[in-house]
């Protein structure tokens, strides 16, 4: 785990007593704040006993599961992982699994089956027949109480460690921002040619998709080195305002437990890319949305939005013509940002976009 996660939820564990489990197989996944972690076996061997329930709360390095492997008198402790940290010596190093000697024990269920051997039965005096009822009108307006039930059914789930801390961080965001979003759209034509041209190429190289997002991940992070306060970060507590010399931008993901922003950074995701960054970048065009002003990722200073793509009637020298148009925006703290900066941050952005090549200068 990231030195920042000393706990999680035991979420799923996906082996019962008695399995068996090859070495690296998952044996549990653990829910953190930020991320699933998985926890897997150090050795192959047989689930001999469940130290830990789904729904409890562990902590780093504890047992929450015991293998038998090898011998019979030999079983591993399966442990949550340790913390990852830079500072590791031989000695230091925490070890996956823990050897402990033991003897498998195994318990035989025996059952008796009792046969009765009394034969007699009672019989019961027989009732006297009551008067039929007489019968009762029809409603023809009366509601089928199943059938009621069927069409307002509802149902409650457990809150989720991640859903918990969306929610706080949305409100936080919302308590402690002066939020101000401002507008400007973008004439797609350019940047849709040169995708159309070069995807195939990248599909061969790089066995990916060309889409929109790398370009717009350009064009923000030149923006944000001539707009400094977009890559900025205010404390007002300590009175101070933090610039930065670099750029790392948090990417908005969509995942069914919630919504992450991994850091876009000079290397592969791992758990650390789950925090930092200097700006968001949110995407809900992906699921056709016009216009958007999302919530700050506090305690950043600014998050942009790119919707999207609609034809619609422009004016280009003066004729109407039909163009590919995106709506883009950026939410910004406004107690750091002002609108001057808001504003050229977007120009700067849509120069780029609607000539590609330009970006290729820097």
């Amino acid at each position: 785990m990231a030195e920042s996660i000393s706990e999680g939820t035991l979420a799923t564990i996906h082996k019962k007593v008695g399995d068996r489990i090859g070495a690296d197989e998952e044996i549990a996944s653990i829910e953190t704040d930020k991320i699933d972690v998985a926890v897997n076996a150090a050795e192959e061997g047989v689930v001999a006993e469940l130290l830990a329930h789904e729904g409890d709360v562990v902590t780093v390095g504890q047992p929450i599961a015991r293998l038998e492997t090898g011998p019979r008198d030999s079983a591993t402790t399966s442990h949550v992982p340790e913390k990852q940290s830079s500072n590791k010596t031989g000695q230091d190093d925490p070890a996956p699994v823990q050897k402990e000697s033991g003897e498998s024990k195994s318990v035989e269920n025996k059952e008796q089956a009792i046969e009765s051997s009394t034969r007699s039965a009672r019989r019961a005096a027989p009732k006297s027949p009551s008067p039929a009822s007489p019968p009762q009108p029809i409603d023809e307006h009366a509601v089928d109480p199943k059938r009621e039930s069927s069409l307002r059914a509802e149902h409650m789930e457990k809150m989720s460690r991640m859903r918990k801390t969306i929610a706080t961080r949305l409100k936080q965001s919302q308590n402690t921002c002066a939020s101000l979003t401002t507008v400007q759209e973008i004439d797609m034509t350019a940047l849709m040619r040169w995708r159309v041209k070069y995807k195939e190429d990248v599909a061969k190289q790089y066995g990916v998709r060309l889409g929109y997002m790398g370009a717009f991940a350009k064009a923000t992070a030149l923006a944000a080195k001539q707009v400094p306060e977009i890559n900025a970060s205010i404390d007002t507590d300590r009175e101070v305002i933090t610039y930065r010399d670099y750029v790392d931008i948090s990417i908005a993901v969509s995942s069914p437990k919630g919504l992450v922003t991994p850091v876009a950074r000079e290397a592969r995701l791992t758990m650390d890319d789950l925090t930092g960054g200097n700006f968001s970048i949110s995407n809900p065009g992906i699921f056709n949305s016009l216009f958007g002003t999302p919530v700050i990722n506090y305690p950043q200073a600014a998050v942009f939005n790119m919707n999207t793509i609609k034809d619609r009637v422009i004016a280009v020298d003066g004729k109407p013509e039909i163009r590919p148009m995106m709506y883009i925006t950026v939410t910004y703290d406004h107690r750091l940002i002002d609108g001057r900066e808001a504003v050229s941050f977007l120009n700067i952005v849509k120069n780029y976009i609607e000539d590609p090549a330009q970006m290729l200068l820097e």
